[in-house]
């Protein structure tokens, strides 16, 4: 195992002198063992990429636009891939614990850290009682009284997930060993599964005169395009970066990382254009006379199950059913593991408790991992359907994924001689069209969404104020305000024209109008952003440390611990 020592650097004043720094370690000592390889970091993200929005994502697609739903999954297939290409920039150069949280906390400095951080915590915490709530939703066919007509889990649906949510609890907590070991064996069926899908819907019968029937072949026109992408299109999509989450657990991240990120989402999406082509072509021509607002009849929650029964594959219905349980559940297990990972890096940057940073011996953030199982517990309580608290989820993450854009042009600059086994091309412009691409979601997901993530968010400054409260005024870290101030204005900017806008707004700003100003106003925003957090000197400061052990051809086995160093942190009980 590599050792080195770090001698005479200063963080904010203070000095590391002495310390060792363990290849394994996340932050030195017994801390996060990397054990990951390529096989299981990609298996990370595609079976997060992989989950309900198979089973679900096409009939709402097609509900929301029609046959040119397609169009709606090759345009959210195409804003994953930019924003994937970013990521895979940012995990093969900061391989950390929860990485999504901690570039914007070592650009943005403990503010605009603690916010990015939280609206990445929000949704991977919620995803896993989703997933299993989804799951339920699909068996409700076999066993009826699992799920009430609105959506919501029945009594006996609720011990059934909260028993789910107890063994995926387990498994995390044995390890991140025993996490990627099931992974694997659930990615292979949850691939499988869709694949056969797809051959047989198509082989038994396939209607190519559905692509224009039930009002052509955009009934909704442009509009409805759009309006799909959050009613589980880019949900749907959403989870390749979860392997970035493992970054301080990857054996090799300099060159797994960007991989994994790469195929997965790739693969994701050429499964889910496939799947909606095969559901549009063999949904009954004879359902399509009024529309297609209702292809299958209402309050029909198994799109897939109910057309292989009414073809008579009952073999491809039982599958269906079997793999309601698998890949939802699959995607359940990973979600839990990586929201621990997320709150483990915001008690690690002094956001959260502490305690949430604990590991241990096989270090597992063990308090992190009871915590996602408690609120996963809650969220399972009667909330609004799969169909409604996906938008919320897509919402919430693309805020996080706006972070990304702005971190890779401001390390860029404060950091240009650290090792990038993978660069993003042509970063100048790809990096303010993917922040823009966020936004832009963020927007289609309608007013109604988006008051209430961005109470969520006043919820989460709420808890981080009165977190500080608590701590000694000689611990409590400069808030380097300067860096983040333009994230008030960013989402209050995006509240406003959610709130005047076509998707459930006021309706005042015309279509296409409502877009132009969208995307007019995310470039700004991106332009101020990059210069307040440049000019204020916060990445280069934390970033002359970072360099103290950058990942590097051969390994860049103890980056983690560097970056952790950059970013002030303290092991638990300093």
């Amino acid at each position: 195992m590599r050792r080195q020592t770090v001698r005479g650097q200063a963080v904010r004043g203070q000095a590391v002198r002495g310390e060792t720094v363990r290849g394994q370690a996340d932050g030195g000592g017994a801390g996060l063992h990397r054990q990951l390889g390529l096989t299981g970091l990609t298996f990370i993200s595609l079976g997060s990429v992989i989950g309900s929005g198979w089973l679900l994502g096409a009939l709402t697609a097609a509900e929301a636009a029609g046959p040119a739903s397609v169009v709606s999954w090759a345009i959210a297939g195409a804003l994953a891939t930019l924003l994937a290409l970013v990521y895979a920039e940012l995990g093969a150069a900061y391989p950390v614990a929860g990485g999504t949280a901690r570039y914007p906390r070592l650009v943005l400095g403990p503010l605009g850290g603690f916010v990015a951080g939280w609206v990445a915590w929000i949704p991977a915490v919620a995803l896993a009682p989703l997933e299993i709530t989804a799951a339920l939703s699909y068996l409700d066919h076999v066993s009826a009284g699992l799920v009430d007509d609105d959506g919501t889990l029945t009594r006996a649906g609720l011990a059934l997930a909260a028993a789910a949510l107890l063994v995926f609890t387990v498994v995390n907590l044995l390890g991140v060993r025993w996490l990627a070991r099931t992974t694997t064996v659930t990615v292979g069926w949850k691939v499988l599964v869709p694949v056969v899908t797809v051959v047989a819907l198509t082989a038994t019968a396939f209607h190519p005169a559905n692509f224009q029937a039930g009002g052509g072949f955009a009934p909704f026109g442009a509009r409805g395009v759009f309006a799909a992408l959050p009613a589980g299109v880019v949900f749907s999509l959403q989870g390749f970066e979860q392997a970035v989450q493992m970054g301080a657990e990857a054996k090799r991240p300099h060159r797994d990382l960007p991989r994994a990120i790469i195929v997965a989402t790739l693969a994701g999406t050429a499964l889910y254009f496939l799947l909606q082509v095969a559901f549009l072509g063999t949904v009954d021509p004879g359902r399509l006379a009024a529309g297609w607002s209702r292809p299958l009849g209402a309050g029909d929650y198994g799109p897939f199950a109910t057309l292989a029964t009414s073809l008579g594959l009952g073999w491809l219905a039982i599958l269906l059913y079997i793999d309601a349980v698998v890949s939802p559940g699959g995607t359940a297990l990973i979600y839990l593991g990586t929201s621990a990972r997320l709150s483990y890096s915001l008690a690690r940057t002094q956001g959260l408790p502490a305690a949430l940073a604990r590991l241990d011996r096989r270090g597992v953030p063990i308090v992190s991992v009871l915590l996602a199982a408690a609120l996963g517990m809650v969220v399972l309580l009667p909330f609004p359907s799969w169909q409604k608290l996906v938008r919320l989820i897509s919402s919430a993450t693309f805020v996080m994924y706006g972070f990304a854009p702005v971190c890779l042009a401001v390390l860029r600059r404060a950091d240009p001689e650290r090792p990038r086994p993978y660069r993003l091309p042509a970063a100048r412009i790809l990096a303010p069209l993917g922040f823009a691409a966020a936004n832009l979601v963020i927007y289609w997901a309608g007013w109604r969404t988006n008051r209430a993530l961005f109470a969520a968010i006043a919820v989460g400054l709420a808890v981080f104020g009165g977190y500080r409260v608590t701590r000694p005024a000689g611990r409590r870290a400069d808030l380097e305000w300067r860096a983040a101030w333009w994230i008030g204005p960013w989402l209050g900017g995006l509240a406003v024209l959610s709130w005047l806008g076509q998707f459930s707004g006021r309706g005042v700003l015309p279509f296409w109008v409502d877009l132009a100003l969208v995307a007019s106003f995310s470039l700004a925003v991106f332009a101020t952003a990059v210069r307040a957090a440049a000019s204020t000197g916060v990445g280069r400061r934390q970033v002359e440390i970072a360099r103290i052990q950058a990942p590097d051809a051969a390994g860049g086995a103890t980056a983690g611990a560097t970056i952790t160093a950059a970013l002030g942190d303290r092991p638990p009980g300093r």
